[in-house]
């Protein structure tokens, strides 16, 4: 009897090995699990490291073993291999069961499989159901044993398994499931996860929550069996519900237009791998500035478009009698939310207020402040007259979308026709600290802030005035503000250009006619210069030649550009002159943190050539530049940056004295011209230049100080005009200021030094010539040097301001 057993093991082994002979040409080389690619998807991050989007068809999330939690462990071998630590990789009397159960049915069935063998079906073999390939799986799963640790087989297989819903790995799935990480996952949470392993499509919570709950019920036992939870855990998890919903990434920063923008410059970059090779990218956006940005935005649009009327509830539904919360969510299920605005149903309108429900809130007072507003909207843009009571414009069963105050209170809102774009960038290397393209991407993802090229008005008049002072003006020079008949070769007729006042202020000094905006001087300084030169000059900026207009109109803000380009350019007045190229992506990296692409921008260093040194007084001092007698060495051309290299320096586009001279004239432009609301501030760093143009269709501001320039746009996709009243000053200016006032919360102001060959001296207030030191009505006024009052004498250094009285702007919203 021994001698035949002996035999018959001998048999068996012989055949075996000989069966492994016989498969070994298709066994792969299971060493090349290391070098294992998962399908990671593209995820977009803020610089200081919050999630923006994530792009790609496979959710996963992979994580190291050490971050796995235990209980995650012992859930998933709970359920699918409680001995995996203890085998060899193959569960034999499983085997041997799964075989018996074949030769009594005549069904081929997966049997015994434990989590080495779920794995290697996973990567190396196909689906079928053969005595081949269920010895080619065993075979490998050996292999894999003996080159891989316990731990690094659970770890690729908890990332790689699909768990439903387009999740793969327990990380993909507490996110798609639960929404949140795996550290914060509950018991019944993941036992629900480590019951989707054996059929995912069927058992996930989202697709059948009975039958998720009971395969729950199967992993709670054997946890507790285990002894991996207590009687109490096990008596709680058990009673606990099972909800769950799809969730998107856990996006932490509201910023698609430029996730787009990234998507589109990685697919330029690495075509269709950029969705599945886990490529990280660090964007130049600040999560904290995007936030402020997003919220001035909207609270700018939604203050424009309420001073046009109401153009009625987005629709009206039966209200059920006895209903309840889960019937009006019902209600609202076809009305999306839009811009941070949630659609609400009236559930109960009064004399001066109204009730309604939001699915975000619950019920919400609206009181007549918020109600008030909604007057009838007139052709021409103007409203109706005043409503009397709610009534008149609301009832029960109505949709409206709702938005809460900054005071908390409630309003009536709707979402605007009219658009709106924002951008921010540091002037000194051209970083985009925010973009917003729009007021809501998934209400339209057209990117404002970029693809839209529209006219600046007169916030392009900056460039035409540096050009005036390169070319001799000064900002004393008196220039007639009067009216103008032109016959242009380039122009179809004769053309009558007005201020926007529809006034006229005679001969003024060009400071004042900047701080003023006045059309008829900038046209007079374009036609002086020439416009053939002017548009050379203003490409300094970094406008494209095909977008400047070879006219006078170009001394109107003819131009086309985007609000990027926009910002772009007041950079140069902002860094002192010098031309930086805005850039939105900072590094990438692959899923290994290997760097496969860092920016490298060139960075304004003024110090570079003119080294800043301080004073005893802590103030900031230009010292002397190396003379032709001691030729630069590291220390004196690049201010001690020996670092870096000439080829990392931004090039200057105009004198550092015109940028100055500039920037002082557009801070009176804030202190107390067009742009004097943002004075409600309270700093005195601040500069930039409000523009509207023809027919009231743009409104734009464009602002700064020496560490962020802004610029925002307001106007309608289909141009027409904004309305009566709705110019720069007033329609874009406030989104400017809502996103100042939070960027530069706490920052102190940063005073600029004149650089060397600026002259303050004393002229005529009337006639911008120098003034002798007894003459009455002198003002000072500031000078490049060679650049003076062709008359007279300069008096003492000082300065004049005189801010008018402003009002105080602050957002609703």
């Amino acid at each position: 009897m021994a001698t035949a057993v002996l035999l018959l093991f001998a048999g068996a082994l012989f055949g075996l090995v000989g069966v492994y002979q016989y498969l070994h040409p298709a066994l792969p080389d299971v060493a090349s699990i290391r070098d294992i690619q998962l399908q990671v998807p593209l995820r977009v991050y803020s610089r200081d490291g919050k999630l923006i989007a994530q792009f790609g068809e496979q959710r996963r999330i992979p994580l190291p073993y050490e971050a796995i939690p235990q209980q995650i462990i012992h859930a998933v071998l709970s359920a699918e291999d409680d001995s995996f630590f203890s085998h060899s990789g193959v569960d034999y009397p499983g085997l041997l069961r799964a075989t018996a159960r074949h030769l009594m049915s005549g069904e081929k069935s997966e049997g015994g499989s434990t989590i080495t063998m779920q794995l290697t079906r996973g990567i190396f073999l196909s689906p079928e159901k053969s005595y081949r390939r269920k010895l080619l799986e065993i075979f490998l799963t050996l292999r894999i044993e003996q080159q891989f640790s316990k731990p690094e087989i659970l770890t690729l297989y908890l990332n790689k398994m699909f768990l439903g819903q387009r999740a793969y790995g327990v990380g993909a799935a507490a996110e798609v499931y639960y929404g949140k990480s795996v550290d914060q996952l509950t018991l019944p949470e993941i036992a629900v996860i480590a019951g989707t392993f054996r059929l995912p499509s069927r058992d996930n919570p989202v697709a059948s929550p009975e039958l998720a709950k009971h395969r729950r019920a199967y992993v709670l036992r054997r946890m507790r069996e285990n002894n991996f939870i207590t009687a109490e855990e096990y008596a709680a998890a058990l009673d606990a519900p099972v909800e769950s919903k799809l969730h998107g990434p856990a996006v932490e920063v509201e910023a698609p237009y430029i996730a787009e923008m990234v998507r589109a410059d990685m697919i330029n970059r690495f075509g269709s791998k950029a969705y599945t090779a886990g490529y990280e990218v660090i964007t130049t956006v600040d999560s904290r500035l995007q936030s402020a940005a997003v919220r001035a935005v909207r609270a700018a649009l939604l203050e424009y478009d309420q001073r046009h009327g109401f153009r009625g509830p987005l629709g009206h539904v039966t209200l059920p009698a006895s209903a309840r919360e889960k019937e009006w969510a019902q209600l609202l299920d076809e009305f999306p939310d839009r811009g941070g605005l949630q659609p609400a149903v009236v559930l109960s309108v009064a004399e001066k207020e109204a009730v309604a429900w939001s699915r975000g809130h619950g019920r919400v007072n609206l009181p007549w402040t918020g109600l008030s507003w909604a007057r009838a909207p007139l052709p021409d843009g103007s409203v109706g007259p005043a409503l009397e009571r709610a009534a008149d414009v609301l009832s029960a069963g109505d949709v409206i979308y709702v938005a809460q105050e900054r005071a908390g209170n409630w309003r009536m809102v709707q979402i605007p026709e009219a658009q709106g774009a924002f951008v921010a960038m540091d002037p000194q290397d051209g970083g985009v600290a925010t973009l917003v393209g729009g007021f809501d991407y998934f209400g339209s993802n057209f990117n404002r802030a970029v693809q839209a090229k529209r006219q600046p008005g007169s916030s392009f008049k900056p460039f035409l005035y540096s050009a005036a002072l390169e070319n001799g003006f000064t900002a004393a020079t008196v220039i007639n503000d009067a009216p103008l008949v032109i016959d242009d070769p380039t122009l179809e007729a004769s053309w009558r250009p007005q201020n926007n006042t529809r006034e006229f202020g005679g001969p003024m000094r060009l400071r004042e006619a900047l701080v003023r905006s006045r059309n008829l001087v900038s046209i007079r300084i374009l036609h002086a210069l020439g416009p053939a030169y002017a548009t050379k000059y203003i490409e300094r900026f970094g406008f494209p030649e095909n977008s400047l207009p070879r006219n006078l109109t170009l001394a109107l803000g003819t131009a086309q550009v985007s609000p990027l380009e926009m910002a772009s350019a007041y950079s140069v007045f902002a860094n002192g002159g010098y031309r930086v190229e805005p850039y939105y992506v900072q590094r990438i990296s692959t899923p290994e943190k290997s760097v496969v692409f860092e920016a490298e921008p060139r960075f304004v260093c003024r110090s570079c050539f003119d080294p800043v040194v301080p004073t005893a007084q802590g103030e900031a001092a230009v010292a002397p530049t190396a003379s032709p007698e001691m030729p630069p060495t590291d220390e004196t051309r690049w201010g001690g940056l020996s670092y870096l290299q000439e080829k990392m320096v931004a090039p200057q586009a105009i004198s550092p004295q015109n940028s100055f001279l500039m920037t002082d004239i557009m801070s009176d432009v804030v202190r107390r011209g067009t742009a004097a609301r943002a004075m409600q501030l309270k700093r005195n760093d601040l500069a930039g230049k409000t523009g509207t143009t023809n027919d009231r269709r743009d409104a734009w501001f464009c602002g700064f100080n020496s560490s962020l320039v802004g610029a925002s746009w307001i106007g309608f996709d289909q141009e027409r005009s904004l309305g009566p009243g709705e110019e720069g000053s007033r329609t874009a200016l406030p989104m400017w200021i809502y996103f100042m006032g939070e960027a530069l919360r706490g920052v102190p102001e940063q005073r600029r030094v004149a650089p060397p060959g600026i002259v303050t001296m004393r002229v005529s207030a009337d006639s911008g010539l120098a003034a002798g030191s007894g003459e009455p009505g002198g003002i000072f006024e500031t000078f490049m040097a060679g650049h003076l009052p062709a008359q007279g004498e300069g008096g003492d250094n000082g300065s004049s301001t005189n801010p008018n009285e402003t009002r105080s702007e602050e957002s609703l919203f």
